[in-house]
């Protein structure tokens, strides 16, 4: 789960992170109480879920009372377009107090899958994308994985900076480690973590990403939630206990099993064609969560085509079969309908669907479905 600029800079302030003075705003009435609260000069920040806000028009720096004024009518109720995440609305915008900065950095914490524990990166260059930096200068970013007790002085002091400086540096990301582990995070970062002027280091942005899976002991964080960021078949299969995805292709595709998933889209993808999303239903699914599965793949006006693999293990074909033809029975289905079953009761269901009445087309192998999905 994301959250918002503002929301992972009062995580921040919990644990004793310096950042900006800031105050939000929702509507247009309240941004000449913010303005009088935070002063010029001050930088109005969009509040989306996206990357890259600066390069979309979503921050400004305003060094005149007129200038925040007109910044924040402009940004606020903009449709930010960003490479990384589309087309947001922006809801909300953050009046920030601006600081002289002398030097902006990059640090950031994730949870490195390959090497199965936490990295974290530092880079001298920071305010840029740490993709390119870390392309044509990989000499200015360090990366390393923690183990053990985390003690990181030795390695920022190789940025070059004072005592004082490395020392404040270092207290961030200490602070930064625990909070990662005490809220389930998968990722902080800080681009830019600025060195002032005046000798400070202070976090001028935030970003926080938390494990869906540990929510429910991070009821805090969980209230955070900001469902208009969300994709609203996103939302819905989450009341449904489903783990769904949605992607940019055509051909949407229920499966139960993260590797099946895996290697269906591949399938699709073999067979010319894109995947609208990631479906997975789980093995303990039931008929009725089959067919809440299937009203969500219908509901994606992208979809040309749906495929259905399942394997029956726990998830027997028979109760799959009948989820399936429930949902087609209860909505008007225009796109093709392709289902490849195979264990648990694989007969069994294979005559469900042929005695329903309904258009399905039923292959019995893989190689099977990419010739059928190439015709779509």
């Amino acid at each position: 789960m994301k959250i918002h600029e503002y929301q992972a800079k009062k995580l921040f302030r919990d644990y004793g992170i310096d950042v900006p003075n800031s105050v939000l705003c929702e509507t247009k009435e309240e941004i000449g109480q913010a303005i009088q609260k935070i002063g010029v000069p001050c930088v109005i920040k969009a509040q989306v879920h996206s990357g890259a806000r600066g390069k979309s028009g979503g921050v400004k720096v305003a060094k005149t009372l007129d200038e925040a004024k007109n910044y924040a009518q402009q940004i606020l109720g903009m449709t930010l377009i960003s490479p990384q995440a589309g087309a947001k609305v922006v809801n909300k915008i953050l009046f920030e107090q601006a600081v002289n900065i002398e030097k902006e950095l990059y640090l950031s914490l994730v949870f490195d899958r390959t090497n199965e524990g936490v990295s974290y990166i530092l880079s001298t260059e920071g305010g840029m994308d740490i993709e390119e930096v870390a392309s044509k200068t990989p000499e200015k970013v360090f990366s390393s994985l923690i183990s053990g007790e985390f003690n990181p002085e030795q390695d920022v002091k190789k940025l070059g900076f004072s005592d004082d400086i490395s020392s404040q540096i270092t207290d961030i990301l200490k602070k930064l480690y625990k909070m990662f582990y005490e809220k389930d995070l998968t990722l902080v970062e800080i681009n830019p973590l600025a060195l002032t002027k005046e000798g400070k280091v202070i976090a001028l942005d935030a970003k926080v990403n938390i494990d869906d899976n540990a929510l429910f002991r991070q009821s805090e964080i969980e209230d955070m939630r900001d469902k208009t960021e969300e994709n609203p078949l996103e939302i819905k299969a989450h009341e449904y206990s489903l783990n769904y995805i949605k992607l940019d292709g055509t051909i949407g595709c229920m499966v139960n099993g993260a590797g099946l998933a895996m290697a269906t889209m591949d399938i699709i993808k073999q067979a010319g064609k894109s995947a609208a999303n990631f479906l997975d239903v789980g093995g303990g699914a039931g008929s009725e969560k089959i067919a809440k599965a299937f009203e969500i793949l219908l509901s994606d006006k992208e979809v040309k085509g749906v495929f259905i693999n399942i394997f029956g293990g726990i998830l027997r074909c028979d109760f799959l079969a009948e989820g399936i033809t429930e949902a087609m029975k209860t909505q008007k289905v225009e796109v093709p309908v392709i289902v490849r079953l195979e264990g648990t009761n694989k007969q069994i269901g294979a005559e469900i669907l042929n005695k329903s009445g309904l258009k399905f087309k039923v292959v019995n192998s893989l190689s099977e479905a990419v010739e059928v999905l190439k015709e779509l």
